[in-house]
């Protein structure tokens, strides 16, 4: 399928990338420039280059693709929901647009949006897709803009949206964060630490959006993590046990913490247990189930991803 993805250079995008050419399509991707446009085609897609935040730098590209996968976000321009809700509405309208020759132009199309488990709030006990949403303030936006691509779905346009968890591996995200305070030699736990963080394996993140492209019957909602129910002490004291010299480790009040981070400070205190049970109905199975107990390998990933860093 000809795919036109966004996000192809971020850390959910990049993996998702990997994860659409590996099974056999042909991936547009939005890029920023020259240099992210090299990795792009190194990895086997086809970049396009434009930003997010202006629609008609990339309305062509994105135009007669076969499916729309979402996974950027604007944090430079100020604006990040604002422009993801017009870049989804110029998604759906293009898979909407009528193609008047080639083989393909009866067939349906598929737009897939990345939202995120924050959308539910607190969920203590296990949450599911159904599950009514309370978002924090950093996904406040999110339950608009999943109804909106949900309710585009039509005769000929298949929508479905992707909740992933935490996401690690690759030397990022909130998980990277832990190992590089821990080998700073201080780790910074918000709150008491017994919060649960749903978390998910990049690669196995990325074969699930790879599954919802492929499966005509994937649609709606899907959790995505790969529920080991983790609480944040468990990973650091995991991290910190493979160490040369064991990191110090200060809990950090709530308000403390929000006075310095904001928003932030609320989404990493976060307690939350998810459950991935359409996911799993389309033959998705994590092939990491635990930070704690893959702390060795993903410390060496993290550690691999900053030295490439350091030497690009």
């Amino acid at each position: 399928m000809r795919i036109f993805l966004t996000g192809a250079t971020g850390y959910v995008g990049s993996a998702v990338l990997d994860a659409l050419v590996r099974a056999g399509h042909d991936v547009t991707a939005l890029v920023r420039d020259n240099e992210k446009a090299r990795r792009v085609a190194a990895r086997g897609g086809h970049p396009a280059i434009g930003n997010l935040a202006d629609i008609e730098s990339y309305r062509g590209a994105a135009d007669a693709q076969d499916g729309y996968v979402h996974t950027a976000f604007d944090y430079v321009s100020g604006r990040g929901p604002a422009v993801e809700r017009a870049a989804l509405e110029m998604m759906i309208s293009s898979a909407n647009r009528p193609r008047t020759a080639g083989p393909r132009a009866t067939e349906s199309r598929f737009v897939i949006y990345t939202s995120g488990t924050w959308i539910l709030g607190r969920t203590p006990e296990p949450a599911f897709e159904d599950a009514p949403v309370n978002p924090i303030a950093l996904a406040s936006f999110r339950p608009e803009h999943e109804r909106l691509v949900l309710d585009a779905a039509g005769p000929r346009l298949r929508t479905a949206v992707v909740r992933p968890g935490v996401v690690y591996g690759a030397g990022a995200g909130m998980v990277g964060d832990i190992f590089k305070a821990a080998a700073n030699g201080l780790v910074r736990v918000i709150g008491d630490g017994n919060n649960h963080w749903p978390a998910v394996y990049d690669r196995d993140l990325a074969d699930l959006y790879a599954r919802v492209a492929a499966r005509d019957d994937a649609s709606g909602i899907f959790h995505a993590n790969d529920e080991g129910d983790e609480r944040v002490n468990d990973i650091v004291e995991a991290v910190a046990g493979h160490l040369p010299v064991r990191p110090d480790v200060r809990n950090v009040p709530l308000d403390e913490a929000r006075a310095k981070m904001g928003a932030y400070a609320d989404a990493l205190s976060l307690d939350q247990i998810v459950r991935s049970h359409r996911a799993r109905a389309l033959g998705w199975t994590p092939t990491l189930h635990s930070i704690a107990g893959n702390a060795a390998r993903l410390l060496h990933e993290w550690r691999g991803a900053r030295e490439e860093v350091r030497t690009s």
